[in-house]
Parts: structure tokens; C-alpha cells; sequence
């Protein structure tokens, strides 16, 4: 097994990057932003069917007018009282993958809605207009704008927290009975999720992305998911003038800074032998997170399939 750290230098780890100043006031102004958006939705029955869910295409209007899409498939039977429900997120560039996964957990009892990011490799709409570039990824994407609003993920993080929402607002939903769940960048995404809308009950994040971005940049940045900031840097910044500013402007769109705003149980899942986004990355936020919190361990695992925690995470979600 090798880490850049041991884990009890990770279990101490508090981040590298800076949190700004406004951080704060910055998400309890984009909080109110997503309070006006209306809770409606749109289903259209999908093409997929199956003998143990009923499957939707879902789309709502998110923060900045973009058409948001979604995959939910819900127990077909009609439960006599309101069931478990999850949100689920997925990893860079995908989309929300197969319907099988969703139908898993709906055969279980378990409502499943799983949203597509903007832009990415879904039918979610990004339509946001900032100055700068985006070189080769979404990190950067509106960093040099001049209004830190821009930025591409704080949009999707609001989205993490309407699909809860609507989730939440389901007539089959117990609102006070779901959960988030997603690997890598599904992983980021599932501690923003909680930590922007606090009646999740529980959040499994897997191996997440967005984090510690200073920390990323200081280890080997080229074979990992951070790759774009040194792109960014060799072609905007090659002698680091703006590196105090860039990685404070990053920290708004950094979960580490969020992490403490959770209220959910969380079953946070790390393999330490991950060079895709480094177990310190990860840790500098699940150190920050108050709640109650148990870490699930890949000793020799790194950023790929998990053996057995398919099974727990279904386990896990049939307990809330």
C-alpha cells in the first residue's frame, strides 16, 4: 500500500487551500437564489420499463434558468406509508448512468433520483455565460470572471441541493428519510448536496473530488482528475502571479469548505492508494465534518471499482 501521507497524518490533515473570507455570506446568498426557484418538475415516462419500478425522465428549471435533467425510478408497488428516497450524482463527464442501478434500489422500497450535471455527458442544459476559458475541464470555468457567481460549480451544487428538494417534495417520499449518494466527482457532489440542504439523512460519498485544490496542485497534478489547474497555470499564470488569488477563488467551489455545514450521518469511503484524487484531498474534508461519521477504508484501492460496497451502500440506505 502506498499514500503520499500515512493514515493517521491523513486522520489529522486540515487542507492546504484557503477559505475565503465571504465563504459564508457566498452560499447563504446562493442559498436564497435557490429558495426562489420553484419546486416544479416534469415527468415523462421513459423508455426503459421494468416489472419492479415505474421509470421517469425528470427535468426542472435550476439557479440561472438552465433545464436540469434527471433519471427516477420509484417502487412500482404504492406503499400504504411514504418510503426512502436517494439522490444519486455521478462522476466527471458522465451522465447518470443505466436505469438497473436505480431499479436495484426501487425494488428495495427506495426512490431514486439521479441528476445530470450541466454540460457534461447527460441532457442537463449549462448555459451559463462568464469571461475566461475552460481549457480542458469545468474546475476552472468561470475563475476569471469578475463575479465569483459565475462560477460553473457553484450552479451544480445548488442543483445537488433542488434535486433533494424535489425529491424531498415527492407524495411518495418521506422527506425526512433520504439519503446522497456518488463516487469521484458524484462524491463532491453528494457533500454538497448535504451540506446545502440539511434534512439529508445520511450521505455516502465515495473517493470525491473538489477538494483541497491547492494540495492536489502541490502533488503530482498531471495524472490526476486536477490536471486542468496546471493547464490553467502554464497557460494564464506561468510564474504564479495570481496563485494566492486563483486558489482563493477556488475555494468557494471547494468542499473541504463546506464539509462543516453537514447535519447528515455520513459513510465517507476512501481508497488509499488513489492518484486520481489524492486521500489527502479527501480527508482535509471529511476532517472538517461534525456530524456523526464512519470512514470505510480500501487500503489497497485506489479510484476504481470497490469490491462489496455496492452491497453496503444498499444496506446502509435501507436503514434510514
Amino acid at each position: 500500500m502506498t499514500s503520499e501521507r500515512s493514515l493517521p497524518q491523513l486522520q489529522a490533515y486540515e487542507g492546504s487551500s484557503p477559505k475565503p473570507a465571504d465563504f459564508d455570506s457566498f452560499w447563504d446568498r446562493a442559498l436564497r437564489d435557490l429558495d426562489a426557484q420553484p419546486l416544479d418538475y416534469e415527468l415523462v415516462p421513459a423508455e426503459f420499463t421494468s416489472e419492479l419500478a415505474e421509470c421517469f425522465h425528470l427535468y426542472f428549471t435550476g439557479v440561472g434558468g438552465a433545464r436540469i435533467h434527471c433519471k427516477y425510478a420509484r417502487p412500482k408497488k404504492a406503499a400504504q406509508e411514504k418510503g426512502r428516497g436517494i439522490v444519486i450524482f455521478h462522476g466527471y463527464s458522465c451522465d447518470s448512468g443505466d436505469w438497473m442501478e436505480k431499479v436495484a434500489y426501487a425494488a428495495h422500497g427506495i426512490s431514486v433520483l439521479a441528476m445530470d450535471c450541466r454540460g457534461q455527458g447527460g441532457l442537463s442544459e449549462d448555459n451559463l455565460t462568464v469571461q475566461g476559458t475552460t481549457i480542458r475541464g469545468h474546475i476552472i470555468r468561470g475563475l476569471d470572471d469578475p463575479n465569483p457567481d459565475n462560477l460553473y460549480y457553484r450552479n451544480v451544487f445548488l442543483d445537488t441541493a433542488q434535486t433533494a428538494r424535489i425529491l424531498m417534495s415527492m407524495p411518495e417520499v418521506d422527506p425526512a428519510r433520504v439519503g446522497a449518494y456518488g463516487c469521484s466527482q458524484g462524491g463532491a457532489l453528494t457533500v454538497a448536496c448535504a451540506a446545502l440542504e440539511p434534512r439529508i439523512s445520511m450521505a455516502v460519498p465515495v473517493y470525491p473530488f473538489l477538494s483541497d485544490y491547492k494540495r492536489a496542485w502541490e502533488l503530482d497534478i498531471t495524472t490526476s482528475a486536477y490536471e486542468e489547474i496546471n493547464y490553467y497555470f502554464r497557460f494564464f499564470d506561468p510564474h504564479h502571479e495570481r496563485e494566492e488569488e486563483i486558489f482563493n477563488r477556488l475555494g468557494y467551489i471547494d468542499i473541504q469548505n463546506l464539509a462543516s455545514r453537514i447535519q447528515a450521518k455520513v459513510l465517507w469511503v476512501t481508497g488509499l492508494a488513489d492518484t486520481i484524487c489524492p486521500p489527502s484531498t479527501q480527508f482535509a474534508a471529511y476532517n472538517k465534518i461534525t456530524a456523526p461519521k464512519d470512514l470505510m477504508v480500501y487500503y489497497e484501492y485506489g479510484h476504481e471499482y470497490l469490491p462489496y460496497l455496492a452491497d453496503r451502500t444498499l444496506q446502509t440506505f435501507m436503514n434510514l
